[in-house]
């Protein structure tokens, strides 16, 4: 694991690992549906947005959402909607996987950039809880990130958390010799 706090927390330090904190950044950009799946605005916005491409039907059946021709033709024409809350969940979890999904392809382009990387911001342990004698003199950090970020991308994607620890160091390596500090944070974030 990136970083070498031997026991953190232990003079109570608050903050997570680098790479949750990467993959925490990353899942804050996928947004969605904000009306809940049992809703009918919900259910047919849904739907509709899983039938347009051969991805969604693909996310749905990764999901475990059979259903006949018949009923998802009554769903399409907004007919009815399922009463089984285990379908709506099944539902629920199709679109957001392929939310992920579509949203990964155009996370990469972006946080690329072009060649050029994006701006990390990375903001250290909160410390309030700290004795001052314990306190380590740590700054929020901006820094160019490039290179890694397909790689993170994917890590996230497969919520292969060993493979964003990867990821991690390779940022952390770009902070120089202070970048031990930053192997736990409170946040990252980017304007990507």
């Amino acid at each position: 694991m990136a970083g070498r706090w031997m026991e953190f927390g232990k003079y109570g330090a608050d903050g997570v690992p680098g790479a949750e904190a990467l993959g925490i950044a990353m899942e804050g950009m996928v947004h969605g549906i904000s009306s809940p799946v049992d809703s009918e605005r919900g259910f047919f916005a849904r739907i509709r947005y899983l039938t347009k491409t051969d991805a969604g039907y693909e996310a749905m059946d990764r999901a475990g959402v059979h259903v006949t021709p018949r009923t998802l033709m009554a769903w399409l024409a907004e007919e009815r909607m399922p009463r089984s809350r285990a379908m709506l969940a099944r539902l629920d979890a199709a679109y957001w996987d392929l939310r992920r999904r579509n949203v990964a392809a155009d996370l990469k382009a972006r946080l690329n950039a072009g060649g050029r990387g994006t701006r990390v911001e990375i903001n250290p342990v909160s410390q309030s809880g700290v004795e001052q004698k314990y306190r380590r003199d740590l700054a929020p950090r901006s820094i160019n990130v490039r290179g890694v970020w397909d790689r993170a991308v994917d890590a996230w994607m497969d919520d292969d958390l060993e493979e964003l620890d990867a990821v991690w160091d390779e940022v952390l390596d770009l902070i120089g010799s202070d970048y031990d500090g930053y192997s736990h944070v409170s946040s990252i974030g980017w304007a990507a």
